[in-house]
């Protein structure tokens, strides 16, 4: 049996690659051999991500950076055919651009939120995976969402995030369905939510940076039983093991990136 993580030769588009996460999912592709797509809103950071990608290329492969706004269908429509053109194919879509609006249903605006984050999460995905699917049955590659524990755990304020997430993963099972037999696979990994990953957004948020920071790290590890938060590299981790050879077998699946913070989360009766 021979099973890989080398990823040479394929082509991978990733969402809301232009910092985070994201970013560093790019870069872990580039390193092991992908030519990558980076895609964001902000063309300086497209251009930064592109160039990490880069230079973390076992072979220099240039990554294609297209600015665009997942929100926008136009502009998710020059990012598929910006990608088959420079390419000629798609091996892997990962849907990862997302955002997390906070929301309570007293809010005036609450619609206004609600769509926002719908929009992002869950309209783009959908539009996103029609227009890639002719792609992808050429090549019998495979699709990754980034969903959320927020799907499972309801919190305050975090309700229309926490539906898109949940939509996401029902998305992602009827998608594996259907995809089945154009040997397309689907699955998602269900990350943290943004505030308890360690990114430029966490350290904005809760304005933390030096020891300051690893102090306030280290108060929230008490939360997960692996004994720490999570790093962006650890849902990298887990989308290119889902996107690999290691998984050919595996669909319609999500994958807990959590630290056992779901697990560790349940009350047992004694």
């Amino acid at each position: 049996m021979t099973t890989s993580r080398d990823f040479t030769g394929k082509v991978v588009l990733i969402t809301g690659s232009s910092g985070g996460i994201g970013a560093v999912t790019a870069v872990e592709f580039a390193r092991l051999g992908a030519q990558v797509v980076v895609t964001g809103r902000g063309k300086d950071r497209v251009s930064a991500v592109a160039k990490r990608c880069t230079e973390a290329s076992p072979t220099g492969a240039k990554a294609l950076e297209v600015v665009a706004d997942v929100t926008n269908d136009d502009d998710c429509h020059r990012l598929v055919t910006d990608t088959i053109k420079t390419f000629k194919k798609l091996d892997i879509l990962v849907n990862n651009a997302g955002r997390s609006i906070k929301s309570s249903i007293w809010d005036e605006d609450v619609l206004d939120k609600y769509e926002l984050n719908m929009n992002t999460n869950l309209r783009s995905v959908v539009w996103l995976t029609h227009l890639c699917v002719e792609h992808l049955e050429k090549t019998k590659g495979n699709i990754v969402n980034v969903s959320s524990v927020a799907s499972f755990k309801p919190g305050a304020s975090i309700s229309c995030y926490s539906m898109s997430k949940c939509a996401i993963n029902t998305f992602t099972k009827c998608m594996a369905v259907e995809l089945a037999p154009k040997k397309i696979r689907v699955n998602a990994v269900c990350k943290l939510i943004p505030a308890t990953i360690h990114t430029p957004a966490f350290e904005a948020i809760f304005n933390v940076t030096g020891d300051r920071l690893e102090a306030f790290k280290q108060r929230l590890a008490v939360k997960y039983p692996i004994g720490r938060i999570g790093e962006p590299s650890d849902v990298a981790n887990a989308v290119v093991h889902l996107a690999s050879e290691h998984a050919t077998f595996i669909t319609g699946a999500y994958m807990l990136v959590d630290g056992g913070y779901l697990t560790g989360s349940v009350k047992m009766r004694t």
